[in-house]
């Protein structure tokens, strides 16, 4: 179990929260966490990168000079991969990237990543109310009370998604919002700071404690 400081919306301490999830063991915490991670770049891939090899490409039927007698080398074709216009060698054909693993797996993985994540962990009270409507200055303003750098990467987890909490962090290129219930390894460890509210540590404890 992890004890956390709630802050409230100017960046006082306003109470405590815990978190208690199962994780792996230290000897295989490093090896699921990279196996999840490398699932979910996998399987975001579209694989449809195409080459033509010398048989699909047009033209080439032709021997472009006779074999003996002009100076030149030899070419049966002008469509060798020699030639500029020609196949290619073992060029990218369209597959499937997709991994893969188990649902356990998957969500021990994502809660020994969260985890790993709780010195850089921010709980704050919710904060929907204090936005009446969009304002992007006074969420840059709330982030700052919060201790967190001008230009950190910044993962935004609430407990549902608010439209006025939306529009005004959207325009934030370096803060990412997501729900509770939508979590995923890359945002995880890709974050400098993980801000939850106290709503979405609630619900993360709901979803994946199990």
């Amino acid at each position: 179990m992890v004890d956390c400081v709630v802050k409230d919306w100017q960046g006082q301490e306003a109470g405590t929260a815990s978190l208690d999830l199962k994780v792996a063991s230290e000897a295989n915490a490093a090896h699921i966490v990279h196996r999840a991670l490398t699932r979910q770049l996998a399987n975001v891939r579209q694989g449809t990168a195409s080459t033509k090899t010398r048989a699909e490409v047009r033209g080439g039927g032709r021997k472009p000079w006779r074999q003996k007698g002009t100076g030149r080398a030899r070419a049966g074709s002008n469509r060798s991969p020699l030639w500029r216009g020609g196949g290619v060698i073992f060029g990218p054909k369209p597959r499937d990237y997709t991994i893969k693993m188990n649902r356990k797996e998957r969500r021990l993985a994502l809660r020994t990543a969260l985890q790993s994540r709780f010195e850089d962990l921010v709980v704050v009270q919710d904060f929907a109310e204090k936005l009446p409507r969009p304002k992007t200055k006074e969420v840059v303003k709330a982030l700052a009370g919060w201790g967190i750098a001008p230009r950190a990467k910044v993962l935004l987890i609430v407990a549902e998604r608010n439209d006025n909490v939306y529009l005004s962090a959207r325009n934030i290129d370096n803060l990412r919002m997501i729900s509770a219930s939508n979590l995923n390894i890359f945002d995880l460890l890709a974050a400098d700071h993980i801000v939850a509210t106290a709503s979405a540590l609630t619900k993360i404890q709901e979803v994946y404690g199990d």
